[in-house]
């Protein structure tokens, strides 16, 4: 019996799709190597994107598939990932020590958008990458509380600050400088300036990725993330309600106006579930993010139920991702993450760090 030949085996992995990226191994150029020798097939895969949970499950398959290729008498799938920067906007460069940054972002405020951001950067972490999250939300800051964390950050030079760190997450809030009860009574031009500190005078520890989470609206703060901070992509959260959808609308054609992609749309609160007897109720609506996707033609990474443990753990400093790991509100964040990062993944690449800067002297 003839084993294989190597463009087989490449056929086999064309019709393997990845469902986080939605394409197939080959396309994803997620293939680093195939060696057929005396029926013996092995294949070596490098996701672009973390996936801790998925790769026991893609090794199986993907073992499975080969050995159904006559002539294999022996199969082995190397699965792994690596994590590398992509592009921001075109006038701007990378953040030293941070790969790429994320900015979670909604039209309006109530409908979850800290807490989602919070439980994504958690649920990075437990895929395997390292992350930081940024409280862009000057007038509110909610980070700190859903992540049990207080006091001021520490200090080493006297000019920048270290991430406060929590269950494995580099954060950052203006929430660590200013007394809780304070009112933050702050102009345009203030909350900018204290963006941009907060941003690039975090000593930030080789971030995989960075998450934002910004403020509801399209005002100061967008714009100046928009255009002066380097966002790899943007993630739009909004519940199934119209009202919600509308303002969801004007965040996500702030964003493409800046030329800033859009990774996809998470609905939050899609469907309440009762604690008591399991009725589940569309209480905002229904089908309102899959129409908004489909509309607009960016994906919808997942939806979210209305589930009162959601609020409770992020009020108590333990977020779901961390309070109940293996609960299905937490295998939905999982699976987002993996489906956000993976869209990032699929984006051009930054290769400003390759070059060096020339400069031109008079000598």
């Amino acid at each position: 019996m003839t084993s294989p030949d190597k463009a087989i085996v490449e056929n086999l992995l064309k019709s393997f799709i990845d469902p986080n990226v939605e394409t197939d191994l080959v396309s994803a150029k997620s293939v680093k190597k195939i060696s057929v020798e005396d029926g013996k097939v092995a294949v070596t895969i490098e996701l672009g994107y973390p996936a801790r949970s998925y790769l026991p499950e893609l090794k199986a398959k993907l073992e499975e598939r080969l050995r159904s290729l006559e002539g294999v008498s022996e199969v082995q799938a190397d699965v792994s990932f690596s994590i590398v920067s992509h592009a921001v906007q075109k006038t701007l460069k990378p953040l030293p020590h941070v790969k790429n940054i994320i900015a979670i972002a909604s039209g309006k405020g109530g409908v979850g958008k800290s807490t989602t951001s919070v439980n994504l950067a958690l649920a990075l972490v437990a895929e395997g990458a390292r992350v930081g999250i940024l409280d862009a939300d000057i007038y509110g800051p909610s980070i700190p509380t859903m992540l049990g964390l207080s006091g001021k950050p520490e200090s080493l030079d006297g000019k920048s600050f270290q991430p406060k760190i929590s269950f494995g997450v580099q954060t950052s809030s203006i929430g660590y400088l200013v007394d809780p009860d304070q009112p933050m009574i702050w102009r345009g031009p203030m909350v900018t300036g204290a963006l941009q500190q907060l941003l690039t005078q975090t000593n930030w520890d080789d971030v995989d990725y960075l998450i934002i989470d910004l403020p509801p609206g399209t005002g100061d703060i967008q714009l100046t993330l928009a255009q002066q901070i380097p966002v790899s992509g943007a993630v739009i959260v909004t519940t199934p309600q119209d009202i919600a959808l509308i303002d969801a609308q004007r965040g996500l054609g702030m964003f493409e106006k800046v030329n800033v992609p859009i990774l996809g749309l998470v609905e939050n609160m899609s469907i309440h579930i009762c604690s008591n007897c399991g009725h589940e109720e569309a209480i905002f609506g229904q089908g309102g993010g899959l129409a908004m996707a489909s509309k607009n033609r960016v994906d919808l990474l997942g939806s979210l139920p209305l589930d009162i443990n959601i609020r409770q753990n992020a009020d108590s400093g333990r977020p779901t991702m961390i309070a109940d790991p293996d609960g299905r509100p937490a295998q939905i964040y999982k699976a987002i993450a993996r489906k956000m990062a993976a869209k990032l993944a699929m984006r051009a690449r930054d290769y400003s760090g390759r070059f060096p800067n020339i400069v031109i002297q008079n000598t």
